[in-house]
């Protein structure tokens, strides 16, 4: 058995091969012109085991060295930073410390998506960030009408009566400059937004064509896009060994500081998935609107008249992670 350890660059790959004495057997360079050479490189070593960090490049090494009979292992990034901190900070040294953590059983492990599971996150993905520049352009329309005493509430600018009322109303306290710059960014807000309804209809497609994410679209507040994007960053949820595991990869338990017989509970951690995080709290208004009689709105209702809307969303929110594990793990529907 030998293991291998990948230092991946844009240009450029440093492989470093031990085997299980950890011994030493390559400590190679590949440029990554050439991914055939890859394979050749280590073609040599099988039974193989093969490490590289979470980086833009592992898809790719991913897809080419899976179908050749390599176990492929995703190291957490964030986790393995005391590597850049060794004294000899060299790419020979990385690679080599990579594959001996691997055969010690060190590495602190990230879930490898299939190349489908991939493609399903490109596509919600890209939904988010064209919804998060039509919010910054709604912004900066906002900036100019707040200079010009101009109050609109927010959600209201992107419907058609608000740009009416500029038009008629508000008109006159803009300068000729404003309403250019308004006038522009109106038309870039139109333009993403037809480019977000093209994706939501794919989204849907897609959604009616995976069984987890029906499922899921099942709970009220949860539509194809909450669904699919669920489904996906989840599955397969067999590798959450219990419910409170994938509250945990979500970033939904409060961080824990225990020393000398004293606990203290903190904030939610920052380092976690925060899609999944997202789509489960985003969920909870929409639940408490379309099912007011369920139990969760029950939790959201009695934490919020006590703690506040803020600490009761994640809450409820970490309780609907454990209901979507429940399902995806038994296959059974939402019911109240």
């Amino acid at each position: 058995m030998y293991y291998a350890g990948i230092d991946a660059h844009l240009s450029y790959l440093q492989i470093a091969v031990v085997d299980r004495a950890g011994a030493i057997k390559l400590n190679h360079r590949v440029s990554t012109r050439k991914p055939e050479e890859l394979v050749r490189t280590l073609a040599p070593f099988h039974p193989l085991e093969v490490v590289v960090e979470t980086c833009p490049f592992w898809p790719w090494i991913y897809d080419l060295l899976v179908p050749e009979g390599v176990t492929f292992h995703l190291a957490h990034a964030k986790e393995l930073r005391f590597i850049a901190n060794t004294p000899q900070k060299k790419d020979a040294v990385d690679a080599a410390l990579l594959a001996r953590m691997l055969l010690s059983g060190l590495i602190p492990k990230a879930y490898p998506r299939r190349p489908e599971q991939r493609e399903t996150l490109r596509l919600i993905r890209h939904r988010a960030a064209l919804v998060r520049e039509r919010t910054r352009l709604a912004c900066r329309i906002h900036s100019q009408l707040h200079q010009s005493r101009v109050l609109l509430e927010r959600e209201a600018l992107l419907r058609k009566r608000a740009r009416e009322f500029l038009a008629t109303e508000a008109g006159s306290r803009l300068t000729p400059e404003q309403w250019a710059l308004i006038s522009s960014h109106f038309d870039l807000i139109d333009r993403i937004t037809l480019l977000i309804n093209q994706l939501d209809r794919r989204i849907e497609e897609r959604g009616q064509c995976d069984r987890n994410a029906q499922l899921l679209m099942t709970i009220p507040g949860i539509g194809p896009y909450r669904g699919l994007l669920l489904a996906t960053e989840i599955s397969p949820v067999e590798r959450f060994p219990r419910p409170a595991e994938l509250v945990s990869y979500a970033g939904l338990a409060p961080t824990t500081r225990s020393s000398g017989g004293h606990t203290r509970h903190g904030e939610i951690p920052r380092g976690a998935n925060r899609w999944v995080r997202g789509a489960l709290v985003s969920a909870i208004p929409s639940h408490v609107r379309l099912a007011p009689e369920s139990a969760l709105s029950s939790t959201y209702e009695t934490l919020r008249q006590r703690l506040g809307w803020q600490v009761a969303r994640v809450a409820a929110a970490r309780k609907l992670a454990r209901i979507v594990y429940r399902m995806l793990q038994t296959g059974e529907r939402w019911r109240e």
